[in-house]
């Protein structure tokens, strides 16, 4: 399919955002790799984050054919600035204890989940076919963070307060998943994304279900931060980046 200059542009840095925002939870839950709570959970968590890099593999893969300049997802990946990044402010903070990461994770799942399953509606198949495709391990990803959601919230006092700290916490970076801006707006007028505003009655509906089922309290709105999808984030992506990028930066022309 072929595309206008404006709308690959506007493809392109979308699909930025789908690759990026996977990239770096991928990153941020490799972290736990030998530091899980339980041998389970630490090989759990590690499957996830290869998961996660599986998929942003496939959306840089095709971001860099959009763009057509020769840019391949190892380019997209490591020789990017972190003014460049597209994805949310959410998945870059720091890893947290277990409540926490499982806290982001849930609330990341549930977005994802709805949106593959609106993307799979994509007039652009390529899109709709690596929508399909991730659609199914989005599921297991939000079995495995609700579950644990509610046995934390309705386990001990302890993990019970350091789940409901999580949410409380992370819940100002979860509006700008919800705020389409222009470039999405162009998109959406063209059918080749879904109206992620028209995705939050589901997410409030999915997200308030387990928590009230865990014994949890929906944290009130209040301000949300915002601009990770124009390049505007915290301090936290440039220490990533640093780790990430290092060897193919160090070693450019490296095969393995």
């Amino acid at each position: 399919m072929k595309f206008d200059q404006q709308t690959t542009e506007d493809l392109f840095d979308y699909l930025l955002r789908l690759g990026d925002d996977r990239l770096i939870l991928g990153h941020r839950l490799s972290e736990w790799c030998g530091h899980g709570p339980i041998l389970e959970e630490d090989i759990a968590l590690a499957n996830i984050a290869l998961d996660c890099i599986g998929q942003a593999i496939g959306f840089l893969k095709l971001a860099g054919e959009v763009e057509g300049k020769g840019r391949s997802e190892d380019d997209l990946a490591y020789f990017r600035e972190a003014i460049d990044f597209r994805n949310l402010i959410l998945l870059e903070q720091p890893r947290g204890d277990f409540a926490y990461t499982i806290a982001r994770q849930f609330l990341f799942d549930v977005y994802s989940f709805h949106l593959y399953e609106a993307l799979q509606q994509s007039s652009f198949d390529e899109l709709a076919a690596l929508a399909a495709k991730s659609l199914k391990e989005a599921r297991y990803h939000l079995r495995h963070s609700s579950q644990w959601a509610l046995r934390l919230g309705d386990g001990t006092e302890e993990s019970r307060q350091r789940i409901q700290n999580a949410f409380e916490d992370l819940w100002r970076f979860t509006g700008e998943m919800f705020r389409p801006d222009a470039v999405e707006q162009r998109l959406i007028a063209k059918n080749l994304i879904p109206d992620t505003a028209a995705l939050k009655p589901k997410w409030d509906q999915m997200v308030g279900q387990v928590l009230a089922e865990a014994t949890l309290t929906v944290p009130k709105e209040g301000f949300m931060v915002s601009g990770s999808r124009q390049g505007r984030h915290s301090e936290h992506l440039g220490y990533i980046l640093s780790q990430m990028q290092i060897l193919p930066r160090s070693y450019p022309t490296a095969q393995w």
